[in-house]
């Protein structure tokens, strides 16, 4: 007689596309996974294309939208969820940014910096409050945030802080309430990020061509394969409170 296996659940906002859509359908093609994964506008394209990704046995994949500017959408997905059968949540990977328009942080408009907060760290902590129930009732409850090099307080001279004020701004804020994840449950894995400088997404190809390159250097391939190895062997005693820099597998200071 089989003995059945619970399935790995893993939960990633902004699956639709870029490195989230890339996660998306690497675990799809794990056996035994079940990814929801949250897209912005479900009749978009990116919807369809996602319902199309191959899946292994035991795996499937549930859509749910979280259009990360609203704040009520993270608890009427979960909602979704449950409707769903799921239970529990052993991963869950807050990937879904935005990036402020840059520019001399002097004239920076505080519309831009107030939108890069409400996305970048608040609606993550929208997300926690509604997928924490379900994380408490995995055996190895996961927190990955997706951040960015830009976000370290330490290097921010290096990274041209003034320039990029608003985005480094707002994964600062997304880092340290990673951090608190950390210290408040102490059974949990709770980390950041940095995917590597420049990956062929929207947003960083859009930023290599403002630096004089073709395209972003790094793959989306080797950056979603690098999250995903960086998750398989995260542990809470090496991994959790950490701020990882995975093109180097480095710590990066917060």
């Amino acid at each position: 007689m089989a003995i059945s296996t619970k399935p790995t659940v893993v939960f990633i906002t902004g699956a639709g596309r870029g490195i989230g859509k890339g996660l998306t359908a690497v675990y799809l093609i794990r056996p035994n996974h079940v990814v929801i994964g949250s897209v912005r506008d479900k009749s978009s394209l990116n919807h369809d294309e996602l319902k199309k990704l191959p899946t292994a046995e035991g795996s499937r994949l549930i859509l749910v939208s979280i259009d990360s500017s609203e704040l009520d959408d993270p608890a009427k997905a979960l909602e979704h969820v449950q409707s769903e059968g799921i239970t529990y949540i052993d991963i869950v990977i807050a990937n879904a940014g935005i990036c402020p328009s840059p520019g001399p942080f002097q004239n920076v408009p505080i519309k831009d910096v107030l939108e890069g907060f409400k996305v970048n760290p608040a609606a993550p902590i929208q997300l926690y409050h509604a997928t924490s129930p379900f994380l408490e009732k995995s055996t190895q409850p996961v927190w990955l945030s997706i951040s960015s090099i830009v976000g370290s307080i330490k290097n921010a001279e290096q990274y041209n802080a003034p320039f990029i004020f608003a985005y480094g701004l707002s994964k600062s804020s997304l880092n340290f309430f990673t951090m608190a994840i950390h210290a408040a449950h102490p059974n949990w894995i709770s980390y950041a990020v940095h995917p590597g400088s420049l990956v062929q997404t929207d947003m960083g190809n859009a930023g290599a061509r403002m630096q004089g390159l073709e395209k972003a250097p790094v793959t989306l391939e080797d950056s979603c394969s690098s999250i995903i190895v960086s998750i398989d062997k995260a542990t809470r005693a090496e991994t959790s409170g950490r701020f990882i820099d995975l093109a180097s597998d480095t710590e990066i200071p917060w």
